[in-house]
């Protein structure tokens, strides 16, 4: 609140959360403390001060939706989250719902498939894992059978996509509103492991299946036609040029 009150704040992007899942599995009180109260508590000082914040973009998820009988998500989908992380999110989106048709606080809220790009220290995290043990020449550990199938975009176009969401704030018809961002392309984990394998040219390294997940949701991928229509969004890079740019950030960044 001091924040927004004292810099004059006029628009916000809630991208604060604890964003690993295996970590909400392992300790869900602190996710749902960081992303759950983190939220109320942000959303209620932008409605304090509703003379000064015009526009709010909340960064939500596809895992919001939870397990759902068809595919792909589209944005009319219930919040159905199960797993704690899954829940975090589904409540976190719920309560900017709610203070949009409550008291009329201008949020927009994003739900993003799986990002991925440079900048990312999660070494959990399929990408920045799988490129730096190819850099190291190590086998990259997939934790799950593979055939997990997700959507996968670049962190520039979601970059983008909170831009031009926090734009269309400015049209009183998008207050409220949520929308998918995703490459509406899903593809599985170990396809997307091999394309990396393949930029690398690191053949010789077979990744090491693992086979322990848990808590996990089969398949989940978005429908981003919502947001083509109504923000004039698309992604600009295929899964090809933005993995290639991530691989040369992690090559910089690791002195690989």
């Amino acid at each position: 609140e001091r924040a927004v009150n004292e810099h004059d704040i006029d628009t916000v992007f809630h991208l604060g959360a604890q964003a690993i899942v295996g970590t909400a599995r392992r300790s869900p009180v602190p996710t749902f403390d960081a992303n759950i109260r983190g939220t109320y508590n942000l959303l209620e000082a932008c409605r304090i001060h509703s003379d000064l914040v015009s526009r709010i973009v909340i960064a939500s998820s596809d895992k919001a939706y939870g397990e759902q009988t068809q595919l792909p998500y589209v944005e009319s989908m219930p919040l159905s989250g199960r797993n704690p992380y899954d829940v975090s999110k589904s409540c976190a989106d719920l309560i900017a719902q709610s203070y949009y048709y409550t008291y009329g606080t201008p949020v927009g809220i994003a739900r993003c498939g799986n990002v991925y790009g440079g900048g990312d220290l999660n070494w959990s995290r399929i990408v920045p894992g799988a490129v730096r043990s190819f850099l190291e020449g190590c086998r990259p550990v997939i934790r799950s059978d593979g055939q997990y199938v997700r959507d996968y975009i670049y962190v520039k176009d979601i970059a983008r996509a909170y831009i031009l969401l926090a734009d269309g704030l400015e049209n009183e018809e998008v207050h409220g509103g949520a929308f998918n961002f995703g490459n509406d392309e899903p593809v599985t984990v170990i396809e997307l492991v091999r394309e990396i394998q393949g930029l690398l040219e690191a053949s010789h390294l077979d990744p090491d299946i693992q086979a322990t997940t848990q808590g996990e949701i089969q398949a989940q991928y978005l429908s981003s036609a919502k947001a083509r229509e109504v923000l004039g969004w698309s992604p600009e890079y295929d899964s090809t040029t933005g993995l290639s740019e991530t691989i040369e950030w992690y090559r910089e960044f690791l002195g690989q």
